[in-house]
């Protein structure tokens, strides 16, 4: 794998098809668990787990695999990998594993992890396919955070909320007076749309302005008098 490929592969799964802000796929975790930074981040960090060796594994059995019977060898390979990712959380996380619940057994079906593997790591080797699935997780990743993080921060004044669960000891920042009243709406679905919106608006605003400085004439060096 080259560097220029592997950069692609990087901006793709980050930003330019962020699975979150462009290709709006996985709304149900998006809706569901955003409700703090914690969750979101680790529910993200098991899907790239996922994500990765069953791209991995697709790539490398892709010629071994009958084409019509692919999407339910894909889907086996998924739910095998959610299933240890499963027991891993319930034995090492437990509190965790209890608030995030269905959410983590339904990775199986989450449409982001069975879009790649049948879209990309059908039809590439092994380590472009590991990459593609971590990058396009990091893209699931820091979008569910800043969500989860902007809905806890506007509706409880918090940030880190959970985090005791992940690292015992840690306790969750108040960085709004303890006297916030906190915004409901913010924590309810109908919020969570309303920031997704503006998360996607904010992202089309930066590509628009990037655009029109690409298409920006750049300014002619002014002609010296009497030269010839």
């Amino acid at each position: 794998m080259t560097h220029d490929e592997f950069r692609q592969i990087a901006a793709n799964g980050v930003w330019k098809q962020n699975t979150s802000i462009v290709q709006i796929l996985g709304l149900c975790p998006l809706l569901a668990v955003t409700t703090n930074l914690v969750n979101g981040a680790m529910l993200s960090l098991a899907t790239i787990l996922v994500m990765a060796i069953s791209g991995a594994a697709v790539a490398s059995l892709r010629y071994l695999i009958p084409h019509e019977i692919r999407i339910p060898v894909f889907i086996l390979i998924v739910a095998a990998l959610v299933t240890v990712v499963d027991l891993l959380f319930n034995a090492n996380l437990h509190e965790l594993y209890l608030v995030l619940g269905i959410f983590i057994p339904l990775i199986v079906t989450n449409c982001i992890v069975l879009a790649r593997v049948e879209a990309y790591a059908n039809k590439n080797p092994p380590l472009q396919s590991m990459f593609d699935g971590i990058f396009m997780g990091l893209g699931m990743l820091w979008t569910l955070s800043l969500l989860g993080g902007l809905r806890e921060l506007i509706g409880g004044g918090t940030l880190l909320s959970g985090i005791d669960m992940v690292f015992p000891g840690l306790h969750a920042l108040q960085l709004l007076p303890k006297d916030y009243p906190g915004l409901l709406l913010a924590m309810l679905p109908p919020g969570a749309f309303i920031l997704l919106g503006c998360m996607i608006a904010w992202k089309n605003w930066i590509e628009a302005r990037a655009t029109a400085r690409q298409q920006r004439p750049s300014p002619q060096p002014a002609s010296v008098a009497g030269c010839h």
